[in-house]
């Protein structure tokens, strides 16, 4: 790029997460939505799926770098997700945050999902919450 006296210029824009692609899995549009310009405003490339069942196949085909995931949705919930995403060698190691708006987790669901190598945290996240949860995601 060139200024108006002829000299170049140089721009470099350098952002540490603008490689990183992060799966938000929630059968809410509103929180898809909402997660998706908090982190893409960050600088991080987000893909969404609106069900379990699409959030697998958008895993299976992005291979994002971390998957942030509700635990409560129709169908396949987000236990079951995890379940399934541990067992595909591929995408057994990812990182993984389940988010939930239930703040009584049955022990049982809460140990497994701790076994599973899933971080929990609750609704609602606010944008300094999301942007932590994501750091910590994927210094993992």
């Amino acid at each position: 790029m060139t200024s108006e006296n002829g000299n170049i210029v140089s721009m470099v824009v350098s952002s540490p997460v603008a490689t990183r692609t992060i799966l938000i899995v929630d059968d809410d549009p509103s929180v898809t939505e909402t997660f998706e310009r908090m982190l893409r405003l960050e600088g991080y490339d987000v893909v969404t799926a609106l069900s379990a069942e699409a959030g697998l196949r958008q895993a299976e085909r992005a291979h994002p770098h971390a998957i942030i995931l509700d635990l409560r949705m129709p169908l396949v919930d987000g236990l079951q997700f995890l379940r399934t995403l541990r067992a595909k060698t591929d995408l057994s190691n990812m990182p993984v945050a389940i988010v939930t708006g239930d703040y009584f987790l049955d022990d049982s669901i809460s140990r497994e999902l701790h076994g599973l190598g899933a971080e929990v945290r609750f609704k609602p996240l606010w944008l300094e919450d999301l942007l932590a949860l994501a750091r910590h995601l994927l210094k993992s």
